[in-house]
């Protein structure tokens, strides 16, 4: 993590993930997203600024299968320094 950087944990239920993600990703000051379910990682997913919608679709389809398999799952947030 660099300097200036913080996390965030989000607790999400399944069906709900992907529009959170989304949500976040939209937001343009998250530069990481870490999925866990009961404390193991799941998928991370680095975010890029420059990164169009398009480029993530294969992501947002792994997230959306994930979410259909958990009932809760947290959501880590690496955000951008000021």
């Amino acid at each position: 993590m660099a300097q200036g950087d913080w996390t965030e944990k989000i607790k999400v239920e399944g069906e709900k993930l992907v529009e959170e993600v989304e949500r976040l990703v939209h937001e343009g000051n998250v530069r990481h997203l870490i999925l866990r379910h009961d404390g193991n990682v799941v998928m991370e997913l680095p975010v890029n600024a420059g990164v169009a919608m398009a480029l993530l679709a294969p992501s947002f389809a792994a997230i959306a299968a994930i979410g259909a398999l958990v009932t809760h799952c947290t959501i880590e947030v690496v955000r951008t320094g000021v």
